[in-house]
């Protein structure tokens, strides 16, 4: 199977960056620590700053990322973080050449 990676855009409602960042890292670090097949986490900031962050994220296969949306992790950081986010795009790709 080839890897697969998403990105996720939390637009986060003003103000609300403060309480959302150290979660986001937190859920960020938990998932490579923890998901041998997640190969890479990375928490991505707008240099200008703003009320919005990327997620991109690759795992080892599509069933490897459908596990980190089960872990407690990462339902622990749903349910922490769901007041905050007022739009969520989700993306996902196949990495081309792998």
């Amino acid at each position: 199977m080839p890897p697969f990676a998403i990105t996720a855009d939390f637009h986060i409602h003003h103000g609300r960056m403060p309480d959302f960042l150290p979660l986001v890292l937190d859920n960020a670090r938990s998932s490579q620590r923890n998901e041998p097949g997640c190969r890479r986490f990375d928490v991505l900031i707008p240099q200008a700053g703003s009320d919005w962050l990327r997620l991109y994220e690759i795992y080892d296969s599509e069933a490897d990322f459908d596990v980190h949306c089960r872990t407690p992790h990462f339902l622990a950081f749903k349910a922490a973080t769901g007041d905050m986010v007022a739009r969520l795009v989700v993306e996902r790709f196949a990495l081309a050449g792998q």
